[in-house]
This record gives structure tokens, sequence and C-alpha cells, in this order.
């Protein structure tokens, strides 16, 4: 059904179980999957589930770039563990909506697998989430797990 996914990784909840349908349907397709994080720094210092700290506002550049590597490392690890036969990691930076769209777009994936809801849910009620924004505005199939 699908060669290539689109995951887009922010250290959610729901971007966990969106990473654990993708390896299900890479493991079972041969899909390729690639995991997309867009560091972010937030005004609050929510839980993340890879167990690396969000980016304080304040953090240098260094440790904003190990923080994101290690986001995606431990991510891309997850979902070799859970039979993802394909992955690699991508960090880019920008506004998540653009970004994961312009990467969707220049990668020609098949899909966009991504959590409902991600660590920036306060700004999504003011302005629209990034998951609605993107499934709007994608030309390839969008699945948001919530």
């Amino acid at each position: 059904m699908f060669r290539s996914i689109l995951v887009p990784i922010d250290g959610s909840p729901h971007a966990r179980k969106a990473l654990s349908l993708a390896c299900q349907l890479a493991r079972h397709q041969e899909v390729f999957l690639l995991l997309l994080h867009i560091p972010e720094a937030l005004p609050h210092n929510p839980p993340l589930v890879w167990g690396v700290g969000t980016q304080a506002v304040e953090a240098s550049r260094e440790e904003r770039a190990r923080q994101a590597q290690q986001m995606v490392e431990k991510a891309a690890e997850e979902a070799r563990d859970l039979g993802a036969p394909h992955v690699e990691m991508l960090i880019r930076r920008g506004d998540p909506t653009r970004t994961i769209l312009e990467v969707a777009k220049d990668r020609n994936v098949d899909a966009i697998l991504m959590g409902s809801r991600g660590l920036s849910d306060l700004r999504g009620l003011l302005t629209g989430s990034v998951s609605h924004k993107v499934s709007h505005g994608a030309e390839c199939s969008v699945i948001t797990v919530h």
C-alpha cells in the first residue's frame, strides 16, 4: 500500500503511537520510514516518552542540536526494535506544519503518519493543530493517531 511514510516525532505520547503504527505497516510491507524531528523551544517542560528533555529557549545551539539528535536516535532505535527494517532520521528547523509538508513533497512520500496532538497543545488551541493543517495541505495521504 505505502512504500514510504513520513513520521514527525516530537517526543509526545501521540507521536509514539504514530511511530508504533508506522512500524507495524513497515514490518509487514517493507515500508521505508522517514523520522522527522523539528525542534521547538517550549515555554513548559512536558514529559517526553524517549526521555530526552525539551529544548529550553535559553539552551545553547550545541545543546539544542544534541537533544534533537538524541530524540531521533531514540525514536529510530525504537522503530528498529518494533521491526521496521528501513529507517532514516532527519532533523529540520522551521515552522512544523510548513516543514512537514515540504519534506513530504521533497521526499515524495506516500503518507504522513502523525500524532493528533503534539507537545504544543496550547498554541494549537489558538492557531489550529499541526496535524489538522498538515491533513489539509498535504499532497499525500495523512493518517493521524489519537
